[in-house]
């Protein structure tokens, strides 16, 4: 059974506490304690970062404010843009697919020599941290996924869909 719940108390019984941080209104006092309180819980946590369409903050600030604030951040996937500047696609550091949002349906594909290069240094960091942590880390409450969300497009719903689908038994 999976239980979810909003509030701003730890509960024990949660199965998943999911934040969502709008990179360009920061984190507020209240949610960085709520999250402090599910540690003692080792209750597992997912940030979405939404209002990806706003141009005055990113995916990336979102990340790095997450970190200093809460616990350090795990990013399977970073925003690609089209040629307007918004979100488009997702790529994965773990196989360096590429998910195009932008087509109906979503198309996957293998993303070429120069996403590889740009997103190296990226993926060589995810994965050091996905190795000291050990399997089953996120299910354990000690890792923490952040996620590029926008759900009007589809961005990133299949994502978060995915880290959900590893907690229902």
């Amino acid at each position: 059974m999976f239980n979810a719940q909003i509030s701003q108390i730890a509960v024990p019984e949660s199965d998943l506490a999911i934040f969502a941080i709008d990179p360009s209104a920061g984190i507020d006092q209240v949610t960085i304690d709520l999250w402090q309180s599910l540690d003692e819980f080792q209750v597992p946590r997912l940030v979405v970062v939404t209002h990806l369409e706003k141009l005055e903050a990113d995916f990336d600030d979102a990340v790095m404010i997450a970190s200093r604030v809460f616990d350090q951040m795990i990013t399977p996937y970073l925003v690609l843009h089209d040629e307007a500047g918004l979100p488009a696609a997702l790529i994965s550091l773990s196989d360096l697919q590429i998910t195009d949002y932008s087509t109906n349906p979503n198309t996957v594909r293998d993303s070429d020599e120069e996403h590889q290069t740009l997103v190296q240094e990226f993926r060589d960091e995810y994965l050091e941290l996905l190795a000291d942590s050990g399997d089953n880390a996120f299910e354990a409450g000690l890792l923490f996924p952040a996620i590029p969300l926008w759900i009007e497009r589809g961005i990133g719903v299949d994502i978060v869909q995915s880290y959900i689908k590893k907690l229902v038994v």
